[in-house]
């Protein structure tokens, strides 16, 4: 969420930062200009352990942040949370899961798509073990809404979406644009991109932007399904904050009118 060249500070720390100097200068009565530098100690050593590289952030760490809330938990607790969301749903009779990564899908779906997001649940990047208790626990439909550079990774049969476990975010955007017509040197171009979005950006210039993003929702209802066995109906609805609604399963819009009905 931060614009190229610039602090790789995300919105929600940069409002607060400013907040809390603003507190200061009112403080001490001073309504001059400010200038603030931001350091992290030994941040840019603990940066090459990090993925920031690869996203083009350099020189240090990234400050992160949708809520302002720091939730430190083990892959073991996320995922135990995320079944007692699960459950506490089905115990309050709901038969349709609607299913964020995290913050970023629920703002989109909330702000964009003014869907009421009261039962929502949250899977962080266990999209396996999200596919395998709503099977388990007798839910008939899930719909997962969550942003490109995590549900390409699904297109691809990983379920656990964690940049420390799998990449492969420009792979298969590559492959199916030299599939659709893009030259060797335009794949080279798409392999090589740090963000999904700076991805939509060439497909969109290269005017195969829809079947190639065809291609890919194609293989992340393959995937999902494969995962429950056709034992639930699903769907998901990728999306970029820059150009929105990227792409859906086919069942994707079914289920978005489902709970648009339901209220959930």
């Amino acid at each position: 969420a931060c614009a190229v060249g610039g602090p790789a500070i995300n919105p929600t720390p940069r409002r607060m930062i400013t907040q809390e100097v603003g507190k200061a200068m009112e403080a001490a009565g001073y309504n001059g200009g400010m200038k603030l530098t931001i350091s992290i100690p030994a941040g840019v050593e603990i940066a090459k352990k990090t993925f920031n590289p690869r996203l083009g952030i350099i020189g240090g760490l990234s400050v992160l942040g949708t809520s302002g809330i720091v939730e430190p938990m083990s892959e073991k607790a996320l995922i135990e949370t995320m079944y007692v969301e699960i459950r506490a749903q089905k115990a309050r009779g709901n038969k349709n899961l609607l299913v964020f990564f995290g913050n970023y899908g629920e703002d989109f779906t909330r702000d964009e798509m003014k869907l009421d997001l009261e039962g929502h649940v949250t899977c962080s990047n266990f999209v396996g073990e999200l596919l395998d208790y709503a099977v388990y626990c007798g839910f008939e439909t899930l719909l997962l809404i969550g942003h490109s550079g995590k549900l390409v990774k699904v297109a691809q049969g990983v379920m656990n979406t964690h940049s420390k476990y799998a990449d492969c975010r420009t792979e298969l955007f590559a492959l199916e644009a030299m599939f659709h017509g893009a030259s060797v040197e335009v794949g080279r171009e798409i392999y090589g991109c740090l963000t999904t979005d700076e991805v939509t950006k060439v497909l969109k210039r290269e005017q195969i932007f829809e079947p190639v993003m065809d291609k890919v929702t194609e293989k992340i209802d393959f995937y999902m399904q494969h995962r429950v066995h056709g034992k639930i109906k699903t769907a998901a609805l990728m999306f970029s904050n820059v150009y929105g609604i990227l792409g859906k399963t086919k069942y994707a819009d079914e289920l978005i009118q489902l709970h648009k009905q339901k209220g959930v």
